[in-house]
Protein backbone atom coordinates (compact mmCIF):
# COMPACT_ATOMS: atom_id res chain seq x y z
CA UNK A 1 0.00 0.00 0.00
CA UNK A 2 1.27 3.46 -0.93
CA UNK A 3 2.80 5.64 1.77
CA UNK A 4 0.98 8.93 2.37
CA UNK A 5 1.28 11.83 4.78
CA UNK A 6 -1.31 13.21 7.19
CA UNK A 7 -0.90 16.56 8.90
CA UNK A 8 -2.73 17.36 12.12
CA UNK A 9 -2.49 20.86 13.53
CA UNK A 10 -4.03 23.56 15.66
CA UNK A 11 -3.87 27.35 15.76
CA UNK A 12 -1.97 28.84 18.69
CA UNK A 13 -3.61 31.92 20.31
CA UNK A 14 -6.69 31.53 18.10
CA UNK A 15 -9.12 32.14 20.98
CA UNK A 16 -7.50 35.51 21.72
CA UNK A 17 -8.84 36.87 18.43
CA UNK A 18 -12.23 38.56 18.27
CA UNK A 19 -15.14 36.34 17.12
CA UNK A 20 -15.25 38.17 13.78
CA UNK A 21 -11.54 37.67 13.16
CA UNK A 22 -11.77 33.99 14.16
CA UNK A 23 -14.65 33.43 11.75
CA UNK A 24 -12.84 35.11 8.86
CA UNK A 25 -9.56 33.30 9.54
CA UNK A 26 -11.24 29.89 9.57
CA UNK A 27 -13.09 30.72 6.37
CA UNK A 28 -9.91 31.76 4.57
CA UNK A 29 -7.91 28.84 5.98
CA UNK A 30 -10.47 26.32 4.80
CA UNK A 31 -10.37 27.83 1.30
CA UNK A 32 -6.56 27.65 1.34
CA UNK A 33 -6.44 24.02 2.47
CA UNK A 34 -8.92 22.84 -0.12
CA UNK A 35 -7.05 24.54 -2.97
CA UNK A 36 -4.02 22.39 -2.12
CA UNK A 37 -5.65 19.01 -2.72
CA UNK A 38 -7.61 17.30 -5.50
CA UNK A 39 -10.29 15.78 -3.25
CA UNK A 40 -11.85 18.46 -1.05
CA UNK A 41 -12.84 15.91 1.59
CA UNK A 42 -9.14 15.32 2.30
CA UNK A 43 -8.89 18.63 4.19
CA UNK A 44 -11.11 19.49 7.15
CA UNK A 45 -11.20 21.98 10.01
CA UNK A 46 -12.64 20.72 13.29
CA UNK A 47 -13.14 21.94 16.86
CA UNK A 48 -12.84 25.48 15.52
CA UNK A 49 -9.05 25.78 15.71
CA UNK A 50 -7.82 22.36 14.54
CA UNK A 51 -7.33 20.90 11.08
CA UNK A 52 -6.28 17.70 9.31
CA UNK A 53 -5.12 17.21 5.73
CA UNK A 54 -4.13 14.12 3.74
CA UNK A 55 -1.36 14.44 1.14
CA UNK A 56 -0.03 11.87 -1.32
CA UNK A 57 3.52 13.22 -1.14
CA UNK A 58 5.68 13.74 1.94
CA UNK A 59 7.63 16.72 0.62
CA UNK A 60 4.35 18.41 -0.29
CA UNK A 61 3.02 17.75 3.22
CA UNK A 62 6.14 19.31 4.78
CA UNK A 63 6.08 22.25 2.36
CA UNK A 64 2.42 22.97 3.02
CA UNK A 65 2.97 22.65 6.75
CA UNK A 66 5.64 25.34 6.55
CA UNK A 67 3.25 27.49 4.55
CA UNK A 68 0.62 27.06 7.25
CA UNK A 69 3.12 28.18 9.88
CA UNK A 70 3.72 31.30 7.78
CA UNK A 71 0.00 31.68 7.00
CA UNK A 72 -1.05 31.94 10.63
CA UNK A 73 1.94 34.06 11.62
CA UNK A 74 1.15 36.63 8.92
CA UNK A 75 -2.48 36.74 10.09
CA UNK A 76 -1.44 37.85 13.56
CA UNK A 77 -3.21 40.87 15.03
CA UNK A 78 -0.17 43.09 15.59
CA UNK A 79 -2.25 46.05 16.72
CA UNK A 80 -3.60 44.08 19.68
CA UNK A 81 -0.36 42.11 20.14
CA UNK A 82 -1.99 38.77 19.34
CA UNK A 83 0.59 36.68 17.53
CA UNK A 84 -0.65 33.53 15.89
CA UNK A 85 1.23 30.34 15.23
CA UNK A 86 0.47 26.68 14.67
CA UNK A 87 1.76 23.30 15.79
CA UNK A 88 1.79 20.50 13.22
CA UNK A 89 2.39 16.78 13.44
CA UNK A 90 3.01 14.88 10.18
CA UNK A 91 2.41 11.13 10.14
CA UNK A 92 3.95 9.20 7.24
CA UNK A 93 2.56 5.75 6.55
CA UNK A 94 -0.22 3.76 4.95
CA UNK A 95 -3.88 4.77 4.77
CA UNK A 96 -5.99 1.66 5.20
CA UNK A 97 -9.47 3.17 5.12
CA UNK A 98 -11.00 6.21 3.41
CA UNK A 99 -14.18 7.52 5.04
CA UNK A 100 -16.47 10.27 3.79
CA UNK A 101 -13.74 12.75 4.71
CA UNK A 102 -10.27 12.87 6.22
CA UNK A 103 -11.65 12.91 9.78
CA UNK A 104 -13.42 9.58 9.23
CA UNK A 105 -10.45 7.86 7.60
CA UNK A 106 -7.97 5.53 9.27
CA UNK A 107 -4.56 3.96 8.96
CA UNK A 108 -0.96 4.16 10.10
CA UNK A 109 -0.43 7.71 8.83
CA UNK A 110 -3.43 8.95 10.84
CA UNK A 111 -2.33 7.15 14.01
CA UNK A 112 1.22 8.53 13.79
CA UNK A 113 -0.01 12.05 13.11
CA UNK A 114 -2.67 12.15 15.83
CA UNK A 115 -0.72 10.33 18.53
CA UNK A 116 2.36 12.50 18.13
CA UNK A 117 0.33 15.70 17.86
CA UNK A 118 -0.94 15.06 21.39
CA UNK A 119 2.69 14.80 22.56
CA UNK A 120 3.89 18.06 20.96
CA UNK A 121 5.63 20.55 23.23
CA UNK A 122 4.97 24.29 23.12
CA UNK A 123 8.23 24.97 21.25
CA UNK A 124 7.57 22.32 18.58
CA UNK A 125 6.04 23.89 15.50
CA UNK A 126 6.69 20.93 13.22
CA UNK A 127 7.21 17.21 13.83
CA UNK A 128 7.47 14.29 11.40
CA UNK A 129 6.95 10.64 12.35
CA UNK A 130 7.23 7.28 10.61
CA UNK A 131 7.01 3.72 11.92
CA UNK A 132 10.83 3.56 11.92
CA UNK A 133 12.15 4.53 15.38
CA UNK A 134 15.72 5.02 14.17
CA UNK A 135 14.60 7.39 11.40
CA UNK A 136 12.40 9.28 13.83
CA UNK A 137 15.35 9.95 16.14
CA UNK A 138 17.38 11.41 13.27
CA UNK A 139 14.45 13.50 12.08
CA UNK A 140 13.89 14.83 15.59
CA UNK A 141 17.50 16.01 15.84
CA UNK A 142 17.19 17.96 12.57
CA UNK A 143 13.78 19.38 13.50
CA UNK A 144 15.13 20.64 16.82
CA UNK A 145 17.20 23.11 14.79
CA UNK A 146 14.41 23.76 12.29
CA UNK A 147 11.97 24.65 15.07
CA UNK A 148 14.46 27.10 16.57
CA UNK A 149 14.61 28.91 13.24
CA UNK A 150 10.82 28.95 12.97
CA UNK A 151 10.45 30.36 16.49
CA UNK A 152 12.40 33.44 15.42
CA UNK A 153 10.62 34.10 12.12
CA UNK A 154 9.03 37.54 11.96
CA UNK A 155 5.75 38.30 10.22
CA UNK A 156 7.72 40.00 7.44
CA UNK A 157 9.85 36.88 6.94
CA UNK A 158 6.78 34.64 7.02
CA UNK A 159 5.17 36.68 4.22
CA UNK A 160 8.18 36.08 1.98
CA UNK A 161 8.62 32.39 2.82
CA UNK A 162 4.92 31.69 2.22
CA UNK A 163 5.10 33.00 -1.34
CA UNK A 164 8.43 31.33 -2.03
CA UNK A 165 6.96 27.97 -0.98
CA UNK A 166 4.03 28.71 -3.28
CA UNK A 167 6.53 28.48 -6.13
CA UNK A 168 7.16 32.16 -6.75
CA UNK A 169 10.64 33.46 -7.53
CA UNK A 170 12.27 36.10 -5.36
CA UNK A 171 11.43 38.72 -7.99
CA UNK A 172 7.78 37.62 -8.17
CA UNK A 173 7.64 37.63 -4.37
CA UNK A 174 9.10 41.13 -4.29
CA UNK A 175 6.48 42.37 -6.76
CA UNK A 176 3.62 40.72 -4.84
CA UNK A 177 4.71 42.38 -1.58
CA UNK A 178 5.79 45.70 -3.17
CA UNK A 179 9.38 45.12 -2.09
CA UNK A 180 12.72 45.16 -3.83
CA UNK A 181 14.36 41.84 -4.66
CA UNK A 182 17.31 42.61 -2.32
CA UNK A 183 14.78 43.17 0.51
CA UNK A 184 13.27 39.74 -0.14
CA UNK A 185 16.71 38.17 -0.17
CA UNK A 186 17.59 39.94 3.07
CA UNK A 187 14.47 38.57 4.80
CA UNK A 188 15.27 35.05 3.61
CA UNK A 189 18.85 35.32 4.76
CA UNK A 190 17.89 36.55 8.23
CA UNK A 191 15.30 33.74 8.46
CA UNK A 192 18.04 31.16 7.85
CA UNK A 193 16.41 29.92 4.66
CA UNK A 194 19.69 28.87 3.02
CA UNK A 195 20.31 26.37 5.83
CA UNK A 196 16.65 25.59 6.36
CA UNK A 197 15.58 24.45 2.89
CA UNK A 198 18.11 21.57 2.46
CA UNK A 199 17.18 20.19 5.88
CA UNK A 200 13.52 19.93 4.89
CA UNK A 201 14.32 18.22 1.60
CA UNK A 202 16.60 15.77 3.41
CA UNK A 203 13.81 14.79 5.80
CA UNK A 204 11.34 14.31 2.94
CA UNK A 205 13.78 12.07 1.04
CA UNK A 206 14.52 10.12 4.20
CA UNK A 207 10.90 9.14 4.83
CA UNK A 208 9.69 8.59 1.25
Amino acid sequence: MKTQAVITGDIVNFTKLSPAKRKELIKQTEILLKTWIEKKENAEIFRGDSYQVLFNDTLEAITKSLQLICWFKKHSDEKNKIFLSTRISIGVGEVSYRGKNVLNSDGEAFHLSGRNFDALKDDQFLSVHTNDIAKNKGIEIILNFVNKYIANWTIAQAEVIFLLLEGKTQQETAEALSLSQPSVNSRLKSAGWKEFEPAIRYIANLVQ
